[in-house]
């Protein structure tokens, strides 16, 4: 199908794109990578107004060291997240549920701050965000402010993003030195996560000292599995350790039944992927 007319913005800065925002009003979009808004358009699932693109914005590009954390532009590639040496020493768990998105060619177009914005529960950078206290930086006319992950998302594709806001980047406190690992389940034929965890861990000698696991389409939004972090914190790292902390996977959860798989289906999904998702991290380089 072909989209519904729209006018079409393409603004090379922030301050722009916001103006821009607060002029074309309610019924706008903003376009990033395009891999989720295109193929909505395409099906007239959304009519937008005005289209503002964001592709022209370096500032929203790349990855920097500030301090106690890195800030990634929204405007990042999945790929370049894959690949970036900060993100490598200090936010492992990111890199590794990068390389679990869709394929190479939606890696290099679709972008992290989009998919963040986007808030599909069943996006692979969701949970790696919560799960390592990230927080959005948020910017419309009237400045700029932050938002942690925790209250980000809300509901289903929802998000604390108001109109006339644009995600311009995220700030991960570094977690360096911590080992990690994502673990997902998926239909051959779709890179959509039916239930995956995100997990990064802590170790001092064999004891584990912090753990950090949070959970995707487990809820409509990303849920920290904080039973599992409890029970793993302060003891060994061995299988029975790991066993016992991944039972707790799905207390607090409430997963929806779709034609992929039913509430204890995915319930049992996630103590499985759980126990797999901690075990990769504590053996990971």
């Amino acid at each position: 199908m072909i989209p519904a007319a729209f006018d079409y913005v393409a603004p090379s800065t922030v301050d722009e794109a916001v103006q821009a925002l607060a002029a074309a009003g309610e019924d706008a979009k903003v376009l990033a990578g395009g891999q989720s808004l295109l193929p909505v358009l395409r099906m007239r699932l959304a009519a937008p107004t005005t289209l503002i693109d964001l592709g022209k914005i370096t500032e929203l590009r790349g990855v920097r060291d500030d301090g106690d954390a890195i800030v990634i532009g929204a405007m990042t590639t999945h790929y370049d997240v894959q690949r970036d040496q900060l993100v490598a020493e200090h936010a492992a768990l990111l890199a590794k549920a990068a390389d679990t998105v869709a394929d190479p060619q939606v890696r290099h177009r679709g972008t992290f701050g989009g998919s963040i914005a986007h808030a599909d529960p069943a996006g692979d950078l969701l949970a790696p965000a919560l799960a390592l206290d990230a927080e959005m930086v948020i910017a419309s006319s009237s400045g700029r402010r932050t938002v942690p992950a925790a209250e980000f998302f809300q509901d289903f594709f929802t998000t604390a993003l108001e109109p006339g806001e644009i995600l311009v980047e995220i700030r991960v406190p570094k977690h360096t030195g911590w080992k990690a690992h994502y673990e997902k389940f998926n239909r051959v034929a779709q890179a959509w996560s039916m239930v995956a965890v995100a997990a990064t861990v802590r170790t001092d000698g064999d004891t584990i000292a912090e753990a950090r696991v949070a959970l995707t389409n487990m809820a409509s939004v990303p849920v920290r599995a904080t039973a599992v972090e409890q029970a793993l914190v302060g003891q060994s790292a061995s299988d029975d350790t790991i066993r016992a902390a991944a039972a707790h996977a799905a207390e607090g959860t409430s997963p929806t039944a779709d034609g992929n798989a039913d509430v204890e289906y995915r319930q049992e999904l996630a103590k499985v992927l759980t126990g797999r998702a901690v075990s990769a991290a504590l053996a990971a380089v």
